[in-house]
């Protein structure tokens, strides 16, 4: 950790819940047809924006209620997240949740935590036709072409490198593009391996009690 001031950029699927709550969905009440789909959007042969798009039309609008319930009974909130947030508002920190997860679920999910409304950044849902429309309010920038649907690379661009130290935390093939231009990466999963295959610095966690540990030795050595 450097003099220059931390932002906090922290995926949510799978990181902030215990669980990959699109990927559960999908398996639970299994669409016909999503298994190739997500096969192809895992393998990268398929965009995160149109692999999502796709899946999610093959569920009724009908199937919000129930899919709500499902999450908010299943995914699980990971092991000391409240007290990293603590954490982060006793030092100042800026922090944003920046989620390729969809708002309908995610938000009731965060809800007990106040985060503020304008510092989480996810993908929405229309449930006016018979199917489910993903929308996409945050699409890549000029500088990035992988589609991701919602860009955290795009987000984290808004705070210069000069000025910010970006610390990003993930897990999965969302937060790729994110690693890549991050200071520090706290990885876990998917994204640990692709960090090793990319050279990318990380500290590996489970619960946000590790990224607690290691995130007070580095701020007690910028006062030391």
């Amino acid at each position: 950790m450097t003099s220059k001031q931390p932002v906090i950029f922290c995926d949510f699927d799978g990181t902030i819940t215990n669980t990959d709550n699109i990927v559960a969905i999908m398996k639970h009440f299994s669409p016909p047809g999503y298994e190739e789909i997500m096969h192809e959007v895992v393998a990268q042969k398929r965009s995160i924006r149109d692999g999502v798009t796709a899946m999610f039309a093959l569920m009724p609008s009908s199937s919000k209620a129930e899919i709500i319930e499902f999450v908010m009974t299943h995914a699980g909130i990971r092991e000391g997240y409240r007290e990293f947030l603590n954490l982060v508002r006793e030092h100042q920190i800026p922090y944003y949740v920046t989620s390729g997860g969809i708002d309908f679920f995610l938000k009731p999910l965060l809800e007990p935590f106040g985060i503020p409304e304008d510092h989480i950044f996810c993908n929405s849902a229309d449930f006016s036709g018979e199917y489910i429309e993903i929308l996409w309010p945050h699409p890549c920038d000029e500088h990035c072409e992988n589609d991701c649907g919602m860009c955290k690379t795009t987000v984290m661009r808004e705070f210069p490198p000069e000025q910010y130290e970006r610390i990003l935390i993930g897990d999965s093939l969302t937060d790729f593009e994110g690693a890549r231009i991050a200071d520090l990466v706290y990885s876990r999963s998917v994204l640990t391996e692709k960090c090793k295959e990319l050279g990318v610095s990380h500290v590996p966690f489970h619960t946000f009690h590790d990224i607690i540990n290691d995130f007070r030795q580095r701020i007690g050595a910028i006062h030391s």
